[in-house]
Protein backbone atom coordinates (compact mmCIF):
# COMPACT_ATOMS: atom_id res chain seq x y z
CA UNK A 1 0.00 0.00 0.00
CA UNK A 2 1.24 3.55 -0.81
CA UNK A 3 1.89 5.80 2.24
CA UNK A 4 -0.60 8.99 3.07
CA UNK A 5 0.80 12.30 3.66
CA UNK A 6 -0.93 14.84 5.11
CA UNK A 7 -0.27 18.45 3.78
CA UNK A 8 -0.61 21.32 5.42
CA UNK A 9 -3.39 23.99 4.13
CA UNK A 10 -3.16 27.02 2.41
CA UNK A 11 -5.18 30.44 3.68
CA UNK A 12 -6.84 32.98 1.26
CA UNK A 13 -7.63 35.74 3.81
CA UNK A 14 -9.41 37.83 1.00
CA UNK A 15 -11.62 34.42 0.04
CA UNK A 16 -12.14 32.93 3.54
CA UNK A 17 -10.82 29.72 2.43
CA UNK A 18 -8.43 26.95 2.19
CA UNK A 19 -6.37 26.24 -0.68
CA UNK A 20 -3.78 24.71 -2.16
CA UNK A 21 -1.02 24.67 -5.33
CA UNK A 22 -0.98 21.68 -7.08
CA UNK A 23 2.59 21.09 -7.07
CA UNK A 24 2.70 19.68 -2.95
CA UNK A 25 0.43 17.15 -3.57
CA UNK A 26 1.87 16.39 -7.17
CA UNK A 27 5.21 15.98 -6.39
CA UNK A 28 4.06 13.54 -3.46
CA UNK A 29 2.08 11.13 -6.06
CA UNK A 30 4.41 11.63 -8.41
CA UNK A 31 7.16 10.65 -5.34
CA UNK A 32 4.51 7.16 -4.72
CA UNK A 33 2.36 8.30 -1.82
CA UNK A 34 -1.59 9.71 -1.70
CA UNK A 35 -2.00 13.08 -0.37
CA UNK A 36 -4.86 14.64 1.89
CA UNK A 37 -5.05 18.42 2.50
CA UNK A 38 -6.08 18.81 6.70
CA UNK A 39 -8.81 21.58 6.74
CA UNK A 40 -8.31 24.22 9.74
CA UNK A 41 -8.95 22.43 13.41
CA UNK A 42 -8.82 23.32 16.65
CA UNK A 43 -9.35 20.48 18.71
CA UNK A 44 -6.58 18.61 19.80
CA UNK A 45 -8.74 14.99 19.50
CA UNK A 46 -10.12 15.53 16.03
CA UNK A 47 -6.11 16.78 15.08
CA UNK A 48 -4.72 14.13 16.48
CA UNK A 49 -7.37 11.28 14.39
CA UNK A 50 -5.96 12.88 10.91
CA UNK A 51 -2.39 12.73 11.85
CA UNK A 52 -2.88 9.00 13.47
CA UNK A 53 -3.88 8.08 9.79
CA UNK A 54 -1.36 9.47 8.27
CA UNK A 55 2.42 7.91 7.60
CA UNK A 56 4.14 11.61 6.88
CA UNK A 57 3.19 15.40 7.08
CA UNK A 58 4.39 18.19 4.91
CA UNK A 59 4.40 21.61 5.98
CA UNK A 60 4.09 24.12 3.38
CA UNK A 61 4.34 27.52 2.22
CA UNK A 62 2.04 30.76 2.89
CA UNK A 63 1.85 33.11 5.41
CA UNK A 64 4.78 34.90 7.30
CA UNK A 65 5.27 32.50 10.81
CA UNK A 66 3.66 34.52 13.92
CA UNK A 67 6.51 36.37 15.86
CA UNK A 68 4.64 35.66 19.21
CA UNK A 69 6.30 31.64 18.58
CA UNK A 70 9.84 33.05 19.05
CA UNK A 71 9.29 36.31 21.63
CA UNK A 72 8.99 38.93 19.61
CA UNK A 73 6.39 41.66 18.66
CA UNK A 74 5.44 41.36 14.89
CA UNK A 75 7.01 44.43 12.71
CA UNK A 76 4.23 47.31 11.79
CA UNK A 77 3.32 46.54 8.13
CA UNK A 78 6.13 44.24 7.15
CA UNK A 79 4.28 40.61 8.65
CA UNK A 80 1.43 38.92 7.69
CA UNK A 81 0.38 36.05 9.33
CA UNK A 82 -2.54 33.01 10.11
CA UNK A 83 -2.36 32.86 13.61
CA UNK A 84 -4.66 29.63 13.26
CA UNK A 85 -2.74 27.92 11.53
CA UNK A 86 0.33 28.37 13.55
CA UNK A 87 -2.06 27.31 16.01
CA UNK A 88 -3.02 23.97 14.53
CA UNK A 89 0.20 23.11 12.99
CA UNK A 90 1.97 23.55 16.24
CA UNK A 91 -0.37 20.47 17.40
CA UNK A 92 0.45 18.84 14.55
CA UNK A 93 4.13 19.15 14.90
CA UNK A 94 3.95 17.77 18.05
CA UNK A 95 1.57 14.73 17.38
CA UNK A 96 3.82 13.95 14.53
CA UNK A 97 7.59 14.01 16.50
CA UNK A 98 5.88 12.12 19.29
CA UNK A 99 5.32 8.98 17.04
CA UNK A 100 8.32 9.67 14.99
CA UNK A 101 6.34 10.36 11.83
CA UNK A 102 8.70 11.70 8.79
CA UNK A 103 8.32 15.42 8.44
CA UNK A 104 9.33 17.55 5.54
CA UNK A 105 9.22 21.48 5.67
CA UNK A 106 9.05 23.86 2.94
CA UNK A 107 10.07 27.75 2.75
CA UNK A 108 7.33 28.55 5.75
CA UNK A 109 7.41 24.69 6.76
CA UNK A 110 11.24 25.14 7.57
CA UNK A 111 10.53 28.74 9.00
CA UNK A 112 7.49 27.26 11.58
CA UNK A 113 9.51 24.01 12.44
CA UNK A 114 12.76 26.21 13.53
CA UNK A 115 10.44 28.59 15.60
CA UNK A 116 7.71 25.94 17.16
CA UNK A 117 10.96 24.00 17.91
CA UNK A 118 12.45 27.23 19.88
CA UNK A 119 14.59 28.78 17.22
CA UNK A 120 14.05 32.29 15.71
CA UNK A 121 13.61 34.00 12.59
CA UNK A 122 14.27 36.88 10.50
CA UNK A 123 11.23 38.55 10.37
CA UNK A 124 11.69 40.50 7.51
CA UNK A 125 15.16 40.05 4.66
CA UNK A 126 15.13 43.14 3.43
CA UNK A 127 15.06 45.09 6.77
CA UNK A 128 17.38 42.45 9.27
CA UNK A 129 19.55 40.71 6.52
CA UNK A 130 19.76 43.00 3.59
CA UNK A 131 22.44 41.56 0.84
CA UNK A 132 22.76 41.27 -2.99
CA UNK A 133 21.36 37.73 -2.83
CA UNK A 134 17.76 37.10 -4.59
CA UNK A 135 15.73 35.63 -1.80
CA UNK A 136 12.63 36.82 -3.60
CA UNK A 137 12.16 35.87 -7.32
CA UNK A 138 9.83 37.30 -9.99
CA UNK A 139 7.98 34.57 -12.04
CA UNK A 140 8.68 31.58 -13.50
CA UNK A 141 9.30 30.07 -10.08
CA UNK A 142 11.03 26.78 -11.34
CA UNK A 143 13.76 28.74 -12.59
CA UNK A 144 16.77 28.91 -10.17
CA UNK A 145 17.53 32.49 -7.82
CA UNK A 146 21.26 31.46 -6.31
CA UNK A 147 23.19 28.42 -5.31
CA UNK A 148 23.02 27.22 -1.86
CA UNK A 149 26.22 24.96 -0.31
CA UNK A 150 25.59 21.35 1.04
CA UNK A 151 26.89 20.59 3.80
CA UNK A 152 28.80 17.44 3.29
CA UNK A 153 27.72 14.17 5.04
CA UNK A 154 24.68 16.50 5.78
CA UNK A 155 21.77 13.88 4.74
CA UNK A 156 20.79 16.14 2.00
CA UNK A 157 24.33 15.70 0.61
CA UNK A 158 24.37 12.44 0.65
CA UNK A 159 21.02 11.98 -0.92
CA UNK A 160 21.86 14.81 -3.58
CA UNK A 161 25.23 13.55 -4.29
CA UNK A 162 26.28 17.61 -4.44
CA UNK A 163 27.75 19.90 -2.99
CA UNK A 164 26.55 22.77 -4.46
CA UNK A 165 22.89 23.65 -5.86
CA UNK A 166 20.85 26.07 -7.61
CA UNK A 167 17.97 26.65 -6.28
CA UNK A 168 14.45 28.65 -6.57
CA UNK A 169 13.54 31.12 -3.64
CA UNK A 170 10.53 33.17 -3.02
CA UNK A 171 10.45 34.05 0.77
CA UNK A 172 10.83 36.59 2.64
CA UNK A 173 11.32 35.73 6.16
CA UNK A 174 14.39 32.99 6.94
CA UNK A 175 16.01 31.43 9.65
CA UNK A 176 18.12 33.34 11.80
CA UNK A 177 19.12 31.35 14.89
CA UNK A 178 18.22 27.28 14.46
CA UNK A 179 15.77 25.50 17.16
CA UNK A 180 18.02 22.85 20.02
CA UNK A 181 18.23 19.39 18.29
CA UNK A 182 18.26 21.32 14.75
CA UNK A 183 21.14 21.61 12.69
CA UNK A 184 21.96 22.93 8.96
CA UNK A 185 22.12 21.08 5.91
CA UNK A 186 22.66 24.05 3.33
CA UNK A 187 23.13 27.73 3.40
CA UNK A 188 22.93 29.88 1.06
CA UNK A 189 26.30 32.91 -0.19
CA UNK A 190 25.03 35.31 1.99
CA UNK A 191 24.52 33.02 5.17
CA UNK A 192 21.04 31.83 5.79
CA UNK A 193 20.39 28.58 6.83
CA UNK A 194 18.63 27.17 3.74
CA UNK A 195 17.83 23.88 4.64
CA UNK A 196 17.41 22.34 8.35
CA UNK A 197 17.25 18.72 9.88
CA UNK A 198 16.83 16.87 13.12
CA UNK A 199 19.40 13.88 13.62
CA UNK A 200 17.12 12.62 16.33
CA UNK A 201 14.10 12.05 14.33
CA UNK A 202 13.98 9.37 11.99
CA UNK A 203 13.36 11.72 8.86
CA UNK A 204 12.85 15.55 9.80
CA UNK A 205 13.99 17.69 7.03
CA UNK A 206 12.51 20.83 5.71
CA UNK A 207 14.48 23.11 3.00
CA UNK A 208 13.82 27.29 2.44
CA UNK A 209 13.33 26.48 -1.41
CA UNK A 210 10.69 25.43 -3.67
CA UNK A 211 10.70 22.07 -4.84
CA UNK A 212 6.93 21.66 -5.78
CA UNK A 213 7.43 24.33 -8.61
CA UNK A 214 10.32 22.62 -9.81
CA UNK A 215 9.74 19.17 -9.24
CA UNK A 216 9.06 18.29 -12.79
CA UNK A 217 12.35 19.51 -14.25
CA UNK A 218 14.59 19.42 -11.70
CA UNK A 219 15.98 15.71 -10.48
CA UNK A 220 17.25 16.86 -7.08
CA UNK A 221 13.55 18.36 -6.18
CA UNK A 222 12.08 14.93 -7.14
CA UNK A 223 14.78 13.33 -5.27
CA UNK A 224 13.78 15.42 -1.71
CA UNK A 225 9.88 14.12 -2.06
CA UNK A 226 11.27 10.70 -2.75
CA UNK A 227 13.54 10.53 0.41
CA UNK A 228 10.43 12.02 2.44
CA UNK A 229 8.56 9.10 0.68
CA UNK A 230 10.85 6.11 0.97
CA UNK A 231 11.11 6.87 4.48
CA UNK A 232 7.71 5.97 5.44
CA UNK A 233 8.04 2.73 3.91
CA UNK A 234 10.38 1.40 6.56
CA UNK A 235 8.21 2.43 9.29
CA UNK A 236 4.64 1.67 8.28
Amino acid sequence: MKPVVGIMPLWDEEKNSIWMLPGYPDGIIQAGAVPIIFPFLDDKDEISRLVNICDGILFTGGQDVSPKLYGEEPLDGLVSCCEKRDTMEAIVLKLSMESEKPILGICRGIQFINAALGGTLYQDLPLQHPSNIGHHQNAPYDAPAHEVSLIKGSPLQECLKTESLPVNSYHHQAVKRPAPGLEVMAFSPDGLAEALYMPSQKFLWAVQWHPEYSYKTDQSSRKIFRAFVESMKYIM
